[in-house]
């Protein structure tokens, strides 16, 4: 995308803009491709990372492969976009890539579910929501779809027996259906596809299983809790994000959330922030949602996130993390010890590690949507500076 004008064979091709390799640009640039609306920081001060750099970038550890590595070869061979590692409320290291700078927002893929369901957090506790009920009393519109006797909480969890089909190399799947339904890719011709995001949400009438009995992973879910969110509170879904998360977090700059054809901000993965933002949202959760002296998210809610059933997390997902699980719409890499993650394809993700008062994001743009050795690389990374900071 480089000219003025910008010649055919250095653009973006709209079908692909999200693949590799045009991803290494598009990730950072999304409000160029796709329509997009603002989550104002609002007119309140920016809250200030107090900074420590420190030189991590010599630390050892083995990739997945048992290879050494130290840190800055494994940032600088994983299609690195920026990084940043918080110890103790400190930043210790903060690195940019790729083009990117402190005011570029990335796009964060599904690490925009744990941020939509931080949010549900919020207003669980103040009784607008509960996680018990089911989802028809929010939207009883969904009483002909597979979600009719599903709870909130199983949807959060993605527990519900919903079938949908998250292949993301197959034009026909489900998830091929979202990506045009979101306003992310153009029909195809035709093939009918569903205007919106709501409008795929009333198509899925099957199940696969009963509600409960089984994790597993659909985007979908997360587009079904917005909507309530947005049912209950009859506010759209980024200006909520704003009023509960970016402006009490005094974030530096204004996020924004792709949009379908009906104005609906994509929760599951079209949100865009910057990468010192993301870090403000994984320092509130490592604080058990504390914003200086204001608890913003309930504790209990975020310590809840740690009560995943392991024994619902099975294949493909127990490849990378074998004693996983999934709660509240965030990852939990070892359900015997502390720490959680927001992931997203091709290499989001922020880390948060509790026992040891650190948190790292890494926004990436890996040419593949996703990679077990590469998240195993990361964790391993994670740990050997876990490590290093803790001795």
């Amino acid at each position: 995308m480089q000219g003025y004008p910008v010649p055919a064979e250095n653009r973006v091709p709209h079908e692909d803009w999200d693949r590799a390799p045009w991803n290494r640009w598009t990730f950072h640039n999304v409000r160029q491709l796709v329509p997009t609306t603002e989550v104002w920081r609002g007119a309140g001060p920016v809250r200030a990372l107090e900074c420590d750099p420190q030189d991590l970038g010599s630390i050892k550890f083995h990739t997945a492969d048992r290879h050494k590595s130290t840190l800055q070869q494994w940032i600088d061979s994983s299609y690195t976009d920026a990084i940043l590692v918080m110890h103790r409320g400190k930043v210790l290291l903060e690195q940019y890539h790729n083009g990117m700078t402190e005011r570029s927002l990335h796009l964060s893929q599904s690490m925009s579910k744990s941020v939509v369901a931080t949010v549900a957090g919020i207003l669980i506790d103040r009784g607008l929501i509960d996680p018990t009920e089911q989802v028809t009393h929010y939207l009883p519109e969904l009483a002909i779809t597979a979600w009719h006797g599903a709870t909130l909480q199983q949807v959060m969890d993605m527990t519900t027996g919903v079938r949908y089909i998250e292949d993301y190399e197959a034009l026909d799947s489900d998830i091929a259906v979202t990506d045009i339904a979101s306003g992310w890719k153009r029909p195809r011709p035709g093939i009918h596809t569903p205007q919106c995001i709501w409008d795929q949400i009333l198509t899925l009438t099957e199940y696969t299983r009963e509600h409960g009995e089984k994790f597993q992973y659909r985007s979908i879910e997360t587009d079904v809790l917005a909507h309530c969110l947005e049912r209950v509170t009859q506010t759209r879904l980024a200006e909520l994000v704003s009023r509960e998360l970016w402006q009490p977090l005094g974030c530096e700059e204004s996020a924004c959330f792709t949009v379908d054809p009906a104005g609906y901000a994509l929760a599951c993965g079209g949100l865009n922030a910057t990468l010192r933002d993301y870090a403000r949202f994984g320092q509130m959760l490592l604080q058990r949602g504390k914003v200086g002296d204001t608890q913003l998210v309930p504790a209990a809610w975020i310590d809840d996130i740690q009560n995943a059933d392991h024994d619902l997390f099975d294949e493909p997902y127990t490849q990378a993390t074998p004693n996983g699980g999934y709660r509240n719409q965030f990852w939990i890499e070892d359900v015997d010890r502390p720490g959680y993650m927001a992931r997203g394809v091709f290499g989001q993700l922020i880390y948060i590690a509790p026992a040891d008062d650190m948190l790292l994001v890494k926004l990436s743009s890996w040419p593949e949507f996703t990679s077990v050795p590469r998240l195993k690389t990361a964790l391993n990374a994670i740990h050997a500076i876990g490590r290093e900071l803790n001795p």
